[in-house]
């Protein structure tokens, strides 16, 4: 019990905020997550979503509220420092005046968005939030995350709050907290109210943010989620708790218990590859594997300018190997396959005869330094790096495989 030393709640919160904006997981935008934060409990802001300007300013209109805030819809964070290919800076606006929101949503809707998150060729916005602005007199920051660490979920939270909380973390290390939640026993009220105390919410007010930290872990568990994160989860003049703006990410493997939630997925918002790579379960091809999803997953991975090998490492008594290196064949000009198990000999004629860059390796760890060794000769780099970080690095970058099993590709470097 208590709070665990603040180094390792720094680390989380690092590795949370350093997360790409998307991954394998599901992510939903922020008026989804606000959707569903406001249908289990939770306290949000009143909001409308648009897709035109004329809508914007309809909605703006009917929020009726003392200031307006405007925010551009993407799967990214930074928003807020972002630039428009339309040249307008920012994708978080405010305006007392309601009129005005339609000529602020029209450089926005259309239009490519840059953060610090999203790809070179940027993302484009289809639709704009449009809610009503509270004041906020404290700003905290609060998750709920899977850690691997503690098997199972965690609670993570920071009175200072922080646009990067990446930096928070690092530069104030003693001002991250961190209680570790029994999945058996569930949230405790001494641990949400523990919490809220960490977060400076003191005296009679920490009851309220005790119960929506209480709300926010019952949504976490009913929805299958692997985080949530509340960055504010502030503090009006009134004295009202309110989560602002939130991020929920999902696990796709739980789209068979949550197909509502699923549905909400906005697949129009993701990176091309990305909807064009869950076609073909890439990355988790799995016993089932059909010839064409190994063709599929690899022309995605050689298509990306950086890789410059492929490490192959497949568990044959799941996978059918023949299936594997046909398809592999089809896919791929310079390949370390490491292959064991059905079929094994069948797939390593199918390789030696395929007329493609391949090695075989004798065993996992040579499969990595071959691996390597190939991109250093591209990259003009030393051709032999024997230094004890090297070896380290090659061993466990081999636990890591074997533990994983899974398909792992070394790019760049």
């Amino acid at each position: 019990d208590g709070v665990p030393p603040a180094a390792h709640a720094g680390k989380l919160m690092r590795d949370l905020a350093l997360r790409p904006a998307r991954s394998q997981a599901a992510q939903l935008t922020s008026r989804r997550c606000k959707k569903l934060m406001s249908d289990n409990g939770v306290r949000v802001q009143r909001f409308f979503v648009a897709d035109t300007t004329n809508e914007a300013l309809e909605a703006a209109k009917k929020l009726n509220a003392k200031e307006i805030v405007l925010k551009a819809q993407i799967l990214a964070g930074g928003r807020g420092k972002g630039v428009f290919n339309s040249v307008l800076k920012g994708g978080v606006h405010l305006t007392k005046d309601p009129n005005v929101v339609g000529q602020l949503a029209k450089p926005m809707i259309g239009y490519n968005l840059a953060t610090k998150q999203t790809p070179k060729e940027c993302v484009k916005v289809n639709k704009v939030l449009v809610a009503e602005d509270l004041d906020i007199s404290r700003e905290t920051y609060l998750a709920i995350l899977m850690d691997r660490s503690c098997n199972g979920s965690v609670l993570v939270g920071s009175p200072q709050r922080g646009v990067h909380i990446e930096e928070v973390a690092a530069s104030n290390p003693e001002l991250t907290f961190k209680e570790k939640i029994d999945i058996f026993e569930g949230i405790k009220d001494s641990q949400a109210q523990r919490m809220a105390e960490n977060l400076g919410f003191l005296g009679p007010l920490k009851n309220q943010p005790a119960d929506q930290i209480k709300k926010l872990y019952n949504l976490f568990l009913k929805v299958g989620a692997t985080q949530v994160e509340v960055n504010p989860f502030g503090e009006t003049p009134e004295g009202r708790v309110v989560c602002f703006d939130a991020k929920i990410n999902f696990d796709d493997n739980a789209d068979c218990r949550q197909k509502d939630i699923f549905a909400m997925d906005d697949k129009s918002e993701n990176e091309p590859v990305e909807n064009e790579a869950a076609r073909f379960n890439f990355l988790d091809l799995g016993g089932s594997v059909k010839e064409t999803q190994v063709y599929q997953a690899f022309k995605l991975l050689t298509a990306v300018p950086n890789v410059q090998a492929i490490l192959v490492n497949i568990f044959g008594g799941i996978v059918n190997c023949a299936i594997f290196a046909n398809g592999i064949t089809k896919a791929c000009q310079d390949l370390e396959p490491k292959l064991e198990g059905t079929n094994v000999q069948e797939a390593q004629n199918i390789l030696s005869n395929s007329g493609l860059s391949m090695t075989s390796p004798v065993d996992l760890e040579d499969a990595v330094r071959k691996a390597v060794a190939s991109v250093s000769k591209k990259c003009h780099l030393h051709p032999d790096p024997l230094g004890k970080e090297f070896h380290f690095s090659i061993r466990r970058v081999a636990s890591l495989i074997t533990v994983k099993e899974m398909v792992v590709s070394l790019g760049g470097k």
